[in-house]
């Protein structure tokens, strides 16, 4: 809910296979969610995670992705999440387990 001081609640997660962090955050109208992220210090939250990952990362609102994260205004209550980098391109590995299941 917005307070009377015209900031909005908004939320950024961030998830490795082991540790997820949801961060509350109070922003201005008119942040991004790029600028949230930022805001959100992931890098310290996860130090195991090199620090480029945050820098650009492709992030989503609600399990809809973001074309441009720097363009899109916060909303009330939005969730942004910071997607992780693919470490294998979803064919291939479609493909290696097929070529597993033929053995």
């Amino acid at each position: 809910m917005s307070t009377a001081g015209g900031s909005l609640s908004v939320e950024v997660t961030f998830a490795l296979p082991d540790k997820q962090r949801l961060i509350s955050l109070e922003v201005t109208p008119g942040t991004s969610a790029a600028q949230a992220v930022a805001r959100a210090d992931l890098p310290g939250l996860f130090p195991e995670v090199p620090a480029e990952t945050f820098q650009r990362p492709d992030m989503g609102i609600f399990g809809r992705a973001l074309r441009e994260p720097a363009n899109y205004r916060l909303r009330e209550g939005d969730r942004v999440e910071v997607y992780r980098p693919l470490v294998i391109d979803p064919k291939a590995a479609r493909l290696a387990r097929a070529k597993r299941q033929q053995r």
